[in-house]
């Protein structure tokens, strides 16, 4: 009787963390704006909605030498952007990262990004007890003109 309460405490166990392993949290329309030859720089975009109260603290792409999280706000009469060390992420309520406003840059690319290329972030999620989460997702680059998601079709 010990051994199968030993063994279905284990299963339970496994269980759970199985499940607290997996991330809850839900990313939606990731997109990043292609690029010209020789650019060294593009922006990512998406919607990010968690479920608690968490905080977006690093965001990484093997087609740049390096990725951060910024903003662009108005200071003094003109659009300044700059880089933030994390976005909170509020229970329930989905963050935009949209041209504009916060955004991940990518930098020192690799390679020229072009319309159609899907490009893998990961992104590094932490909650109010400090657990840490990665996800990951594949961004579709936009042509370079994008500034939002497509517009649909009109009827004239």
């Amino acid at each position: 009787m010990t051994h199968l309460k030993t063994l279905l405490a284990t299963t339970l166990a496994v269980l759970s963390f199985s499940a607290a392993a997996q991330t809850s949290v839900q990313i939606t329309d990731p997109w990043v704006r292609a690029t010209v030859p020789q650019q060294k720089a593009t922006g990512a975009f998406m919607q990010i909605t968690a479920p608690k109260a968490m905080r977006l603290l690093e965001v990484r792409s093997s087609v740049a030498g390096v990725a951060e999280i910024h903003e662009m706000s108005m200071a003094d009469n003109m659009m300044r952007m700059r880089q933030v060390k994390e976005i909170a992420l509020p229970a329930g309520k989905s963050v935009e990262l949209k041209p504009g406003g916060y955004h991940v840059m990518l930098l020192d690319l690799k390679a020229q990004v072009k319309a159609g290329d899907k490009i893998p972030l990961t992104l590094v999620v932490e909650g109010e007890d400090k657990r840490r989460e990665t996800i990951e997702v594949n961004a579709v680059a936009r042509p370079l003109g994008a500034t939002s998601a497509p517009m649909p079709a009109m009827k004239h």
